[in-house]
């Protein structure tokens, strides 16, 4: 298995970033096999969707929805709401499978992975790639 940690500047709000590129460049020429995208965080999670058109903003829009930033939680440590970021990762998880064909990935044709991460606490994230060849 290939491996390799990368590192994304998220900022200090809610962000998805779109980590494609990353992981295209990851698998490159590598064959078939599976990409696995794992974020070792307990405040963010990775998305498999299409972003430019808007969808990146609806994701955090209904992230918000769904998960105020209001002082509901019990964990209470760092900026307001933050227990939320906590919560994240049970409906966005902190990781993707995905699969490569001929060293490229088998994406739809307006898919994207995605890092969501809303806590502004922790501006700077690690991105596990993982290329396990079929």
């Amino acid at each position: 298995m290939r491996t390799e940690v990368i590192t994304v500047q998220t900022g200090s709000r809610p962000i998805v970033r779109d980590i494609t590129a990353e992981a295209e460049r990851f698998v490159s020429g590598l064959g078939d096999g599976l990409l696995h995208v794992f974020v070792p965080h307990a405040t963010a999670g990775l998305a498999v969707i299409e972003t430019g058109s808007g969808s990146d903003d609806d994701l955090l829009r209904a992230l918000d929805d769904l998960l105020p930033t209001d002082d509901r939680w019990q964990h209470r440590h760092g900026s307001r709401g933050h227990g939320r970021d906590h919560v994240l990762p049970a409906f966005v998880p902190p990781y993707a499978t995905l699969p490569v064909v001929d060293g490229r990935l088998a994406l739809g044709t307006w898919q994207s992975i995605c890092l969501v991460d809303t806590n502004g606490d922790n501006p700077t994230r690690q991105v596990r790639l993982s290329f396990l060849p079929g």
